[in-house]
């Protein structure tokens, strides 16, 4: 496969925080002043990229773990002068427990994580009880969080462990438009129903 390019350090939406220990200055990396997003596992972009030409005032992060999706996100938001994006290529836990600043994020978007099938694995799955609390440190007051999954296991897992936390309630769901529907989604929405929930802070 052939690598794709990194587009120059003087254009590119990246960021590289110079602590990757600790809170980075999140703020300062926008002209905007609007809510402040994250797309958690942006993947190939689609959702990121239509949502960010939508709400052009929206500080929208994606978080990625991908070099080649990254970089393929980064080429096509200076592209299209999308300077409401910037990207962090990491892990999604670990951006999230060390990175991401106390109550920085407005929205959360969570889009077709990965299910880890299998019960042997199912230990890995993102949305568990101890990342509700990194989400708890991370999200501002009546902070929103929107989840979508084909993987019927794993949406009634996460219905089961956010009913047995008291420190969330629901909210309604994100209506998306047909461009910021994800490539994933795109495939398997034909063949499988999608499950959505979106909850919310309560204070």
């Amino acid at each position: 496969m052939r690598s794709i390019p990194p587009v120059p350090d003087d254009q590119s939406l990246r960021l590289w925080p110079e602590n990757w220990l600790g809170p980075v200055n999140l703020d300062s990396e926008w002209d905007q002043t609007g809510p402040r997003a994250i797309d958690l596992g942006c993947g190939k972009g689609r959702f990121l990229l239509a949502h960010a030409a939508h709400h052009p005032n929206m500080r929208l992060l994606g978080i990625e773990r991908k070099l080649r999706r990254v970089r393929k996100i980064d080429r096509k938001a200076v592209r299209a002068e999308l300077q409401n994006i910037r990207l962090l290529r990491i892990e999604a836990i670990y951006a999230m427990k060390y990175l991401i600043p106390e109550k920085w994020i407005d929205i959360c978007y969570i889009y077709f994580p990965d299910p880890w099938p299998k019960d042997k694995h199912a230990d890995n799955r993102l949305l568990s009880p101890d990342f509700l609390d990194i989400l708890e440190r991370t999200l501002a007051d009546k902070g929103v969080v929107h989840f979508a999954t084909d993987h019927e296991p794993y949406f009634e897992q996460v219905v089961e462990t956010l009913n047995a936390d008291s420190r969330w309630r629901d909210t309604d769901p994100y209506i998306l438009q047909e461009d910021e529907v994800s490539d994933f989604e795109l495939i398997h929405r034909d063949q499988k129903p999608i499950h959505r929930l979106s909850f919310q802070r309560k204070n």
